[in-house]
């Protein structure tokens, strides 16, 4: 806890000294990348391509089984979360994630 007081305690006074004019702020651009959408077919086959059932896919996306049967039917579409999730999976970068976890 001390040392988020700490960055607390630094980010104002840099703040404070801005303000007043002396100092700098510190700035980072982030360009994000426009949400690439599916197709039914692309779904399923990135979906296989991980090795994962609907059902373990469902869990990965939070989403139930049945919707992920009908995105893959193309009966409905994923939401921007869900096809950023698809996407890191396409990319194969899903080790990425915090709550996935390999076990060998």
């Amino acid at each position: 806890m001390n040392s988020l007081f700490e960055d607390l305690k630094t980010g104002l006074q840099e703040a404070i000294d801005y303000e007043k004019g002396n100092g700098q702020a510190k700035s980072r651009i982030l360009m994000i990348d426009p949400v690439r959408k599916y197709t039914n077919e692309e779904i399923k086959r990135i979906r296989n391509k991980s090795g994962m059932t609907q059902s373990v896919f469902a869990n990965y996306l939070g989403v139930s089984k049945k919707t992920v049967e009908a995105w893959e039917l193309g009966r409905t579409h994923p939401t921007g979360p869900a096809y950023r999730l698809i996407n890191i999976l396409d990319q194969g970068k899903e080790t990425e994630l915090s709550f996935i976890t390999i076990n060998k």
